[in-house]
């Protein structure tokens, strides 16, 4: 009787340590599970509302928002950046993913979509809000940076010598909402008819392998 007994709470025991198994399986989440490591990367190139539609169609680039870098002036109104004196440059943040876009190739977009060669000027805009700036983050970003630079400045890419300044992040201030995803919104206002759409043309036609779907 006592042998039975015994067997009884075996099996009792067994059947409570299979589910409490399954129960561990169907709860086991793997640690960063489905978890990007993102990069931040901030740029300067004229016009913000240029740059960020150039950037929002690259493949890994995850979030681009438009806002104001480089300045003293603390959270600054776009119309004290366009006056020139807030120390500001027009610029864009970006988030990547590394395993999809490298900082290099995002530099190499960079580089050949706006004109590094001239100094606070990108076209019709003049004002030192609109120098062309890369603002590194890490050291790793001003090497890459001051590598890419050299490249483009040998390359023979472009027939003056790039004055695109390197330097070290400090601030970024998001602009006004009306700025953000201007071009997507405004496809057929004059400025990104004739400023916007010709930049991605050019997008397209060099970096097509880059851009998303």
């Amino acid at each position: 009787m006592v042998h039975k007994k015994i067997k009884i709470l075996l099996f009792i025991l067994a059947v409570v340590l299979i589910f409490e198994n399954v129960q561990s399986n169907n709860n086991y989440k793997p640690m960063n599970d489905n978890k990007k490591e993102l990069i931040k990367a901030t740029l300067a190139a004229g016009c913000f509302w240029c740059v960020e539609a150039v950037f929002q169609n690259l493949k890994g680039v995850e979030k681009v928002v438009s806002g104001y870098s480089g300045g003293h002036v603390k959270n600054p109104s776009y119309k004290e950046v366009c006056n020139g004196t807030t120390g500001h440059a027009e610029a864009i943040q970006l988030k990547y993913d590394p395993a999809v876009i490298s900082f290099e190739q995002i530099l190499e977009v960079f580089w050949k979509t706006h004109d590094p060669t001239t100094l606070n000027r990108q076209g019709p805009d003049i004002g030192t809000q609109y120098r062309s700036v890369i603002f590194y983050h890490n050291d790793e970003q001003k090497r890459v940076a001051e590598d890419s630079k050299n490249l483009m400045s040998r390359s023979g890419y472009f027939n003056r010598p790039i004055v695109t300044a390197i330097e070290s992040y400090k601030n970024f201030y998001e602009a006004e909402d009306n700025h953000q995803n201007f071009y997507q919104n405004n496809l057929n206002q004059p400025y990104c008819r004739f400023r916007i759409d010709p930049k991605m043309d050019k997008l397209q036609k060099q970096f097509n392998d880059l851009l998303k779907e």
